[in-house]
C-alpha cells in the first residue's frame, strides 16, 4: 500500500504554479514588437508654420525678400437717401443719441379737454407723432443697452410716459366721441324726419321745410307793405 506522501502533491509544486499564474496575469497587453524602433524624421513639411502666431517656414523660400503688397485704405461712398422715413428713428441727423439733458428737454402730455377741441385729422396726425416719439425712444434705448454706457435709462422712461399718457388721452376723446354719435344714430332711428336708409342720400327729409312762411307771417308782412305808401303821402313835402 502506497503512502500518503506519494499521493499528494508536495508544497513546492503548488507555490511553483501559484507564482506562474500570477506572473502571467500581471503582465501588460502590447501589440507592438520589441525589434520596431520610433521614427525619428518628421514627414510633415509645414509644420510650425502658423498664420496665428505668424511664424513662417523653416527655410527661406525663393520669394522670400519680395515684399507682400500692402492693401489700401478703400472705403466706398454709399448714397445714403437725406429724406429716408428711417431717420426717424434717431433724436437728429447724424446723431444716434441724446444727451441725459437733451432727453429731459420735454413737455407735459396732452390733457384730454384740450384734445376734445382738435379735429380728427389733428388727433391722427398727433398720434402718428406719439408713435414715431416711442420708435426713436426705443432705438435710443437699445442703442444704450448695447453700448453698455450706464446712463439715460431714467431719462427715456420719464419721456416715454409722457408719451404714452398724450396717446391715452387721444383714445379717451376718440371713445367720448363714437359714444357720443352711437347716442345720436340711436335717436335718429326714432325720428320721423330722418330716414339712415335713403337711397339718394338725402337723410333729412322734413315734414315742413323752413323757408316756407307761415300764413300769418305772411298776412302781417303784406299789411305793412300797404300802410307804408299811405304813411309817406301824409307826410307833408319839404
Amino acid at each position: 500500500m502506497a503512502s500518503s506522501s506519494a499521493l499528494r502533491p508536495s508544497v513546492g509544486c503548488f507555490s511553483r504554479i501559484g507564482s506562474q499564474i500570477g506572473y502571467g496575469r500581471l503582465a501588460s497587453f502590447s501589440t507592438t514588437a520589441q525589434q520596431c524602433s520610433r521614427k525619428t524624421k518628421d514627414n510633415n513639411k509645414n509644420r510650425g508654420v502658423s498664420s496665428l502666431y505668424g511664424s513662417g517656414p523653416r527655410e527661406p523660400l525663393s520669394m522670400s525678400d519680395i515684399p507682400l503688397p500692402k492693401p489700401r485704405d478703400f472705403k466706398p461712398k454709399v448714397a445714403v437717401d437725406e429724406d429716408h422715413g428711417l431717420w426717424g428713428f434717431f433724436p437728429e441727423p447724424g446723431k444716434v443719441l441724446w444727451s441725459p439733458k437733451e432727453t429731459e428737454e420735454h413737455g407735459r402730455a396732452w390733457a384730454v379737454e384740450e384734445l376734445r377741441k382738435k379735429s380728427w385729422e389733428d388727433l391722427h396726425s398727433l398720434w402718428w407723432v406719439c408713435c414715431k416719439e416711442r420708435n426713436m425712444l426705443a432705438t435710443s434705448k437699445a442703442e444704450l443697452l448695447r453700448g453698455k454706457y450706464g446712463f439715460g435709462d431714467r431719462e427715456i422712461e420719464a419721456r416715454d410716459e409722457e408719451v404714452m399718457k398724450t396717446m391715452r388721452s387721444i383714445k379717451h376723446a376718440l371713445t367720448e366721441r363714437y359714444y357720443t354719435w352711437q347716442g345720436a344714430t340711436d335717436v335718429a332711428r326714432s325720428d320721423p324726419e330722418i330716414d339712415m336708409h335713403a337711397d339718394d342720400g338725402q337723410v333729412y327729409k322734413p315734414s315742413a321745410y323752413e323757408d316756407e312762411a307761415a300764413p300769418e307771417e305772411t298776412w302781417a308782412e303784406d299789411k305793412s307793405a300797404e300802410q307804408e305808401p299811405a304813411k309817406a303821402d301824409r307826410e307833408p313835402s319839404r
